[in-house]
């Protein structure tokens, strides 16, 4: 099994800041999903790639008044694997995504 590459002090710290600020980009868009201030859809035609790589999963589980046992039916109910990003949907898992949750 080949070794992971050897980084240095800065080139670690420079990926650890990215990993810190893509996590609170996809914090804060769950949040303003909560909230109400942005629509689950539009993680769907984000450009930005900490939102790419968000699961479907949590996303789902941001809107209001969806839990985990109703996430998980709807993904099942589509076809959408527990683990996928947003970035490896299909266009015909958006459409499904679209269709089911037209009114939310």
């Amino acid at each position: 099994m080949a070794l992971p590459p050897s980084l240095s002090t800065e080139d670690r710290e420079r990926a650890l800041q990215l990993a810190r600020e893509s996590r609170k980009r996809r914090a804060d868009f769950k949040s303003k999903v909560r909230s109400g201030q942005l629509r689950w859809f539009q993680a769907l035609e984000s450009q930005d790639q900490a939102i790419m790589k968000m699961r479907v999963k949590e996303l789902l589980a941001s809107i209001p008044k969806f839990g985990e046992i109703r996430v998980i039916n709807i993904l099942d109910r589509i076809g959408i694997s527990h683990a996928r990003r947003i970035q490896g949907l299909g266009a015909r898992q958006k459409n499904e995504l679209r269709r089911e949750l037209a009114n939310r």
